[in-house]
């Protein structure tokens, strides 16, 4: 197993390359001072052009037009597609002199050395997946941000006191193996890799036959132990909301993640002939189905609109006109930013759904539960600094949509950036982002890693 970054850490930093120290007396972010000098050299080497060169190249594996003329992408975690986008960043890294290692969960790591070597890095990056339905800029976005910040380190010369590594997340859609986010949290230790052993796709195909064999295919890269502790995360990524281009902001400094419960319902009713059996005498379960979902959106009425409430997915068994249903299997997607809110209701789904039925039987599984994140002010206050230096309109909102830096919250300082996308739009075809906004994020995020990475 080669040693993570041994080639860089012999490398000298070069001739005319300026190392970033921070103020011994601040250790836990950094040099506040990075707003000139070397960080602003840095800043203007951010390639708008660069960057969106490799985001459209990154969307053509995968990459399909719909009927409307929207460019979309499905590159599903774990697959050829998944591994040709992977072998494509990694010929971009090890080109701008980057190291690449790969960790047990296919995590992907590419390393910018720093001045001291021993020190924790300073980790970004996102996902490189997408739904089977999805936009061009979603999760790489933010891998690509961080390559870009990574090449603009080495266009200025500027080499950080602690290292820089970006990272590309494992299947944090779900889209083929659900839930997402399996890399972020087995790296986090929230559940351990077995955990996700027998998840299947469509297919039937399991997680871990999945992962094994993407891990074979790159068994030419350095492999690297599951986990660490970096001194701070920072993940760039589409707003995935309208607020930003509502409100003519250029960044979002985000402060926390909303909590995400997951629920499957499944209605246990009994097959009858459509034409022939009393409706008095029915169990059909759609119908029980109906009361149920009726009950919980009532359950999960809010009048503030900060609640959102979701059934994704309805299964109807044996599922011919002329049945009455026998089984319903429907799923539930609950979020709110506040425990005291997830808890309490969350908890109440399964005695609420049971109150509903008017012949069937039910089952309520919990089969995913993130808690609210609350990112604290390191990171977030490290990406409004670099707005403002950079003139960057800026303002401070929650994500509403998880992300695998939720994951990273126990584990070290944790923040994201959001830019604007059109409309709010995203895990759809049409979602886009403007170039200027991809690089405006890429250049808040070069200064912010930079001071986060500048002291010991």
């Amino acid at each position: 197993m080669a040693r993570i970054g041994q080639a860089d850490a012999e490398r000298p930093v070069g001739k005319g390359a300026r190392m970033v120290h921070g103020p011994a007396e601040d250790r836990g972010v950094g040099d506040r001072r990075m707003a000139g000098g070397a960080a602003a050299d840095a800043v203007a080497a951010v390639s708008e052009g660069r960057l969106w060169d490799r985001l459209m190249a990154m969307a053509r594996i995968g990459g399909f037009t719909t009927e409307e003329g929207h460019e979309g992408v499905n590159r599903p975690c774990l697959t050829p597609l998944d591994r040709e986008a992977r072998r494509l960043l990694i010929g971009w890294a090890q080109a701008a002199g980057a190291s690449v290692s790969v960790d047990p969960a296919a995590n992907l790591f590419l390393r910018w050395e720093g001045a001291d070597p021993s020190l924790a890095p300073v980790l970004t990056g996102s996902h490189m997946d997408t739904q089977p339905q999805g936009g061009r800029f979603d999760g790489i976005y933010g891998v690509l941000a961080g390559l870009e910040a990574i090449e603009a380190m080495a266009a200025s010369g500027v080499r950080p006191q602690r290292p820089v590594e970006v990272v590309a997340w494992t299947n944090e859609e779900g889209g083929r193996f659900a839930p997402g986010c399996t890399g972020s949290m087995s790296f986090a230790g929230f559940k351990p890799m077995s955990a996700f052993d027998d998840l299947v796709d469509a297919e039937g195909v399991r997680y871990a036959d999945a992962l094994a064999a993407q891990l074979a295919e790159e068994a030419d890269l350095p492999r690297r132990p599951l986990g660490y502790v970096p001194h701070a995360y920072v993940e760039a990524h589409i707003e995935q909301g309208p607020r930003l281009e509502a409100e003519g902001q250029d960044i979002g400094v985000v402060t926390g993640i909303q909590g995400s419960r997951w629920f499957t319902v499944t209605v246990e009713g009994r097959t009858d002939h459509a034409g022939t059996t009393p409706l008095s005498l029915r169990k059909d379960a759609v119908q029980d189905a109906l009361r149920a979902i009726a009950a919980l959106n009532a359950l999960m009425h809010d009048p503030t609109d900060v609640l959102r409430f979701t059934v994704g997915s309805i299964a109807v068994e044996p599922g011919t006109s002329n049945s009455v249903a026998r089984r319903v299997v429907f799923t539930i997607d609950f979020r709110h930013p506040d425990e005291a809110v997830l808890r309490p209701r969350g908890d109440a789904i399964a005695g609420v759904v049971q109150a509903a039925l008017k012949a069937c039987t039910a089952r309520v599984h919990e089969r995913f539960t993130a808690w609210p994140a609350d990112f604290g002010p390191t990171v977030p206050e490290a990406v409004a600094r670099a707005a403002a230096s950079q003139g960057l309109k800026a303002i401070r909102l929650p994500s509403g949509a998880f992300h695998d830096a939720q994951f990273l919250v126990p584990v070290c300082p944790t923040g994201m950036i959001f830019i604007p996308c059109r409309g709010g739009v995203s895990h759809h075809p049409s979602e886009y982002a403007e170039p200027r906004a991809c690089a405006n994020g890429a250049r808040v995020l070069t200064e912010a890693v930079l001071e986060l990475a500048g002291g010991p």
